[in-house]
């Protein structure tokens, strides 16, 4: 009878452990047949659904009641997306909703086979070739020499900077809270700098009552610029530390973010130094900190000092613009990035004085390159426009906080003129969307839809259209 029982149990578990493994073979087999950039869209959606599972619970609000699922999709998005921008406030959620957040922002900031290739190297396991191109895509690398030695010093400048943040974050925050909120915040803002996320959980309106503190100004801005240049512009300014022998890449990203750094800082300044509602309250030294903040936030992270809604009209159009620019490729921060901002001035410069290259830092440029930076900026314009497009069907509001909204979504950003929380459900998807597109970009969104390049195997005539 006991033989009996036991044959009649093995067939059961043996079609348990076959299905099983016919499962995970089939999604193995799936996910071998994807490109690189459809694994990375699969990646970044996967987390976003686990994400806005988990953040609808009930145990992660803090009233203990469900906040649905629409709106932790949406939250999950912001955060996955590293974004900011929120329909409930992040201090609604419980200690264990702001964790999940934290987490999916520290993943979502430094990239999903980033992180996977810190679990990968702690577990032991070896790096396989698919891996590596799946990495030279998400870092946005043109060889795939070097990728895991550049993962390492990516996770590890990360944390560091994350841990110097946060210290000097505590530091500050006792002056204003008790020694276990200023723990918690410090931790919870040091990550948020760096990922450029722009979620806080001080819960006052962002960074506004600390406007004029220098430390806290200060050390957020250094956060922002450091996650917002590049992991490889990092990389490369610790390992050679001179401007002369940085690569092209690097020089330009830095000159760049310099340059705008300093004209938005200069431009906020004059532009609102006699609001009273911004700038015209503040001291000589408040007004060119919050300045040089706004300059700062406008392109990477999103936090704010004082009221978006406050600001003239010219600052406004002023963010919008710096928002559109963005920071730089294989960072956390969004836009059409710095360096393709600068090809597209230098390539102007060049038509405008009719020589025969586009050249930076004596270096002639590729016609690829070239190509594809005029072709994102047309597309997230054209994304933009879309998006601002259908958001003037679905809310009511004024056109020039719809456009703010979709640029700082497209951008993740995620600055608002106050209209986030008032979005009905359409607005929210489209939203949702606009995060999600911006921080793939649309080439790898592309590229994953699209199907494999194929070579010409014919020529056509050359022809010339007249333009202009």
């Amino acid at each position: 009878m006991p033989r009996q029982t036991l044959n009649k149990k093995r067939p059961r578990s043996l079609f348990l452990d076959t299905t099983g493994a016919i499962s995970i073979n089939i999604l193995h087999e799936g996910l071998k047949r994807l490109k690189p950039t459809q694994i990375l869209a699969v990646g970044f959606a996967s987390l976003i659904i686990v994400g806005a599972f988990l953040l609808s619970l009930p145990a992660a609000a803090k009233s203990g009641e469900s906040i649905g699922l629409l709106n932790a999709l949406f939250t999950a998005t912001s955060a996955v997306c590293v974004t900011g921008l929120t329909v409930i406030d992040t201090n609604a959620f419980s200690l264990f909703g702001q964790i999940v957040i934290l987490i999916l922002i520290q993943i979502g900031g430094l990239g999903i086979m980033t992180m996977a290739t810190f679990i990968f190297l702690l577990l032991g396991k070896k790096i396989t070739l698919r891996d590596r191109l799946v990495m030279q895509e998400a870092l946005n690398q043109l060889t795939l020499s070097g990728l895991v030695k550049l993962t390492r010093q990516i996770l590890l400048l990360a944390f560091v900077l994350e841990g110097l943040g946060a210290l000097l974050f505590i530091y500050r925050f006792t002056k204003y809270f008790d020694f276990g909120q200023s723990l918690y915040y410090g931790l919870f803002h040091g990550v948020s700098s760096f990922t450029n996320s722009g979620f806080d959980v001080v819960g006052f309106g962002s960074l506004a009552p600390f406007i004029e503190d220098p430390i806290i100004n200060i050390v957020t801005m250094f956060l922002n610029e450091c996650g917002g240049l590049g992991f490889t512009v990092i990389y490369d300014i610790v390992s050679t530390r001179n401007f002369k022998r940085l690569s092209l890449h690097s020089k330009v990203v830095l000159t760049m973010t310099l340059i705008l750094m300093l004209l938005g800082c200069i431009m906020f300044y004059t532009l609102e130094w006699n609001n009273p509602s911004t700038l015209g309250r503040l001291t000589p030294s408040g007004k060119m900190l919050a300045a040089a903040f706004h300059s700062v936030s406008t392109r990477t992270s999103g936090f704010n000092t004082f009221s978006l809604e406050d600001l003239t009209t010219p600052a406004k159009y002023l963010s919008i613009f710096l928002m559109f620019i963005g920071s730089s490729p294989a960072s956390t921060g969004g836009g059409i990035k710095t360096s393709t901002f600068a090809l597209i001035i230098v390539t102007i410069y060049t038509v405008m004085v009719s020589k025969e290259d586009v050249e930076i830092f004596n270096r002639r440029i590729s016609t690829d390159n070239i190509f594809k930076a005029v072709v994102i900026a047309i597309v997230s314009a054209l994304l933009i426009f879309v998006s601002s497009f259908i958001l003037t069907i679905t809310e009511q509001a004024d056109f020039l906080p719809i456009f703010f909204e979709a640029t700082g979504a497209y951008s993740t950003v995620g600055l608002s003129l106050g209209i986030t929380q008032r979005l009905t459900d359409y607005g929210k998807y489209i939203i949702i969307l606009t995060m999600f597109t911006g921080r793939l970009g649309p080439l790898t969104l592309a590229m994953a839809l699209g199907s494999q390049r194929k070579k010409a195997l014919r020529k056509f005539p050359e022809g010339r259209i007249l333009i202009g």
